[in-house]
């Protein structure tokens, strides 16, 4: 089987990306975020960072249905594949959104592999407005199937979910847990009085994360006899893509805004953007977006059409998003000079984000030693 023209992209995808663009230019969404940033500089020391979160913003996601693009429409949702999940995902990386969506696109596509009647009763839930959490991994930070930390007992967990992104900003937690039979999931309320958040200190001013310990928590099964490996496996493929598509957004935004400086930053009576010593290294941040989104592209175009080929193209668009997630912010701060490195430039915004992506579920290193085992 092969990928279809264009990748999968149509007018209905077209059309959706730049609602959503439009979308979050109207809503000025950097603007709404940097209040926030005050007494953040440090974030090793002092108090804990608060995660931002613009529940106005999430709400009117919902109102427009992009929280349910990839949810079946047996369950409330509109029904479309990765393809048009990742052009959603591009632009909250474009915007550098703190915002619960992304767990919510890679959380759909996780269910869908689970296929089981409380599955569908989550993703129906998801379909109306709840925001969705995934405490997948242990301390070893490792991506196997089989790595949580936390352990089912008679229908409660006990243990540590590590990593787990924007874990302030969800309703209900997917954990992966191990069973008698193997991993499964379950979901659990994260608001319960047996589960306590937290929150690491990273540098990512758009996210948070935090480990989540589960005190004979009550969960509810969404898997059952170890099926939870294979769905954690399954969806693999689309965690990566959603997760380099971010990237690529971020990266495009690096790159314009970069263009547009060297356009009205005046050195010797000339635009920077004159000299090749930086004409040249824009160039090259040019070419690294535009790779890793063709990558990126056939990757969710492979998981809807030829999935037989989805992890190989997964993991070489991880592997470009995170060399490209550290080149173009590298470039993009030193290109803009003393102001890039300053607290009010939103070019230190994207480089915290893009230097938290480059290793969110494997760096490039990581994604290659895996495509090596794939060939």
């Amino acid at each position: 089987m092969t990928t279809p023209k264009d990748f999968g992209f149509n007018d209905d995808i077209n059309m959706l990306k730049d609602t959503y663009a439009k979308f979050l230019l109207e809503q000025k969404t950097i603007e709404a975020l940097r209040p926030s940033l005050s007494g953040t500089e440090d974030p090793y020391h002092g108090a804990p960072r608060q995660a931002f979160f613009d529940t106005q913003n999430w709400q009117k996601t919902v109102e427009l249905g992009m929280h349910a693009v990839a949810i079946p429409e047996a369950q409330g949702g509109i029904g479309m594949g990765l393809v048009a999940a990742t052009a959603i995902a591009e632009e909250i990386g474009r915007s550098a959104l703190p915002t619960p969506l992304s767990n919510n696109l890679i959380a759909t596509f996780l269910l869908r592999a689970a296929d089981t009647q409380p599955a569908q009763k989550l993703l129906e839930e998801m379909a109306e407005g709840v925001s969705v959490g995934l405490a997948l991994y242990g301390e070893d930070g490792s991506l196997e199937a089989d790595s949580t930390d936390v352990q089912a007992r008679d229908g409660k967990l006990v243990g540590t979910a590590w990593y787990v992104t924007d874990a302030q900003k969800c309703d209900i937690l997917i954990v992966a847990a191990q069973t008698q039979d193997g991993v499964d999931l379950f979901r659990v309320n994260r608001q319960a009085a047996t589960v306590s958040v937290s929150p690491d200190r990273i540098v990512d001013l758009t996210r948070d994360q935090a480990g989540v310990t589960f005190a004979s928590s009550d969960a509810a099964p969404l898997t059952e006899q170890g099926q939870g490996a294979n769905c954690l496996n399954n969806a693999l493929p689309a965690l990566l893509t959603l997760t380099a598509a971010d990237i690529a957004g971020a990266a495009e935004w690096q790159l314009q805004a970069t263009a547009d400086y060297a356009k009205v930053r005046q050195q010797f009576e000339r635009p920077i953007g004159f000299f090749q010593a930086v004409k040249h290294p824009i160039v090259d941040m040019m070419i690294a977006v535009d790779e890793t989104r063709s990558l990126v592209y056939q990757a969710a175009a492979a998981f809807d059409f030829d999935p037989d080929d989805a992890a190989r193209c997964a993991h070489l668009a991880k592997s470009s998003a995170s060399d490209t997630a550290e080149f173009c912010a590298n470039r993009s701060t030193q290109l803009h000079g003393g102001i890039g490195f300053t607290w009010e430039a939103d070019v230190q915004v994207y480089h915290k984000r893009q230097m938290h992506s480059q290793f969110m579920f494997g760096d490039g290193i990581w994604q290659r030693e895996r495509l090596a085992d794939l060939l």
